[in-house]
């Protein structure tokens, strides 16, 4: 069984930063890809950044510069680094496991709230 647990939501003014976390426990491959995703009220779920096991990034348009996603030392843990907060990134930001190893299973997270005010 495989569980995401995230963390480091909050509050914060524009401008501001936030660093979220994200371990996953149980059984998976060593090759997989982590990510973080957000969905704001009445809009579609959104990939923001991806790493993968071997360290690769990505990142959507709207936030390269400003977030840095990161692999920790312990296995299956990712961060995300939020500078420069704006309140367009206001929402519900959920971790995702994509687990490689047999035939690309998905995992995600309870998510964790972001709000950025003005």
């Amino acid at each position: 069984q495989v569980q995401l647990v995230e963390s480091g939501g909050g509050l914060v003014q524009a401008g501001g930063s936030l660093r979220l976390s994200c371990a996953a426990s149980g059984s998976t491959s060593s090759l997989n890809v982590m990510g973080w995703y957000r969905q704001a009220p009445g809009k579609q779920r959104e990939l923001v950044a991806t790493i993968t096991n071997g360290g690769r990034t990505n990142y959507a348009d709207s936030v390269k510069g400003r977030f840095t996603i990161s692999r920790g030392n312990a296995r299956n843990t990712v961060y995300l680094q939020m500078n420069s907060l704006k309140p367009e990134d206001t929402a519900v930001y959920y971790c995702n496991l994509n687990d490689l190893g047999l035939v690309g299973l998905n995992y995600w997270g309870q998510g964790t709230q972001v709000t950025v005010s003005s």
